[in-house]
């Protein structure tokens, strides 16, 4: 288990006000108490680098704290698995816990890896931080929704990897994150994101040879373009979706005696 760290010699970290940083998460304020809780919620924020980050070695990494809230900058959180890769795309408004209270399981060998995307900044979300929040119950409501965003999210990329054609998988993800960092453009709607074969195979479960032979297909149908710079643009068209099967009732006792 992890033990709260204390290094009276470290440098104090940079602070902040969290409303000016993320006005979003007042949103359940009203203007006299938003006030208030801008000058009240100061926090420390730290640095994101391009490439591998280590986030055990942040000082005040500790389980005591409720997490990192991130700022800015877009992370791959990557999962490796009997040598495979799944991952998962964070950006700004995410909560993260990089550190546990519950010892690993021994049961399935996994390894987290935390890998930055694109340069950023996060906040630290320490005890003495949300001691202070506990005045604004709006605040920690909306801490709560980003959360459950996130689950949303994942149960929605964990359904585009059921799709049996990789293809429609690489479509679906890209109007996915589309919703979230995407514009629209004259030519379709940008998504300003140079991913990789290799990283829309671990976000969609699907060999880098795999994508690389549906990526040409759909740009060849004009579908979907790899621009110069990396980024993508999708020009997908509507398609009628396929009935879903409804929900089979549950004939065996689901935990055994």
């Amino acid at each position: 288990m992890l033990q709260p760290t204390t290094n009276s010699a470290a440098p104090q970290r940079p602070r902040l006000l969290l409303l000016e940083a993320d006005a979003e998460l007042g949103a359940l304020l009203d203007a006299e108490t938003f006030a208030r809780a801008r000058s009240a919620l100061s926090t420390a924020w730290a640095p994101l680098n391009t490439g591998p980050w280590q986030v055990g070695r942040l000082r005040e990494a500790s389980p005591a704290n409720a997490g990192l809230l991130v700022l800015s900058g877009v992370i791959a959180r990557e999962v490796v698995l009997a040598g495979d890769v799944s991952s998962e795309l964070l950006g700004a408004g995410d909560l993260i816990r990089p550190w546990s209270t519950q010892a690993d399981t021994a049961l399935l060998e996994a390894e987290v890896r935390w890998n930055v995307l694109a340069a950023g900044r996060v906040a630290l979300l320490d005890a003495p931080f949300m001691a202070r929040a506990a005045t604004y119950p709006g605040v920690a409501a909306m801490l709560m929704e980003r959360i459950e965003a996130r689950a949303r999210r994942l149960a929605t990329v964990k359904a585009i990897a059921q799709l049996t054609r990789v293809d429609e998988r690489l479509v679906a993800v890209i109007r996915h994150f589309c919703e979230r960092w995407g514009r629209v453009t004259a030519d379709g709607v940008l998504l300003p994101l140079c991913l990789s074969h290799r990283m829309l195979g671990e976000l969609v479960g699907a060999r880098r040879p795999s994508v690389s032979t549906a990526a040409a297909a759909l740009e060849r149908s004009g579908r979907l373009v790899r621009r110069p710079d990396g980024t993508w643009l999708v020009r997908d068209r509507d398609t009628a979706p396929r009935t879903a099967p409804e929900s089979v009732a549950q004939r065996r006792r689901l935990l055994a005696a």
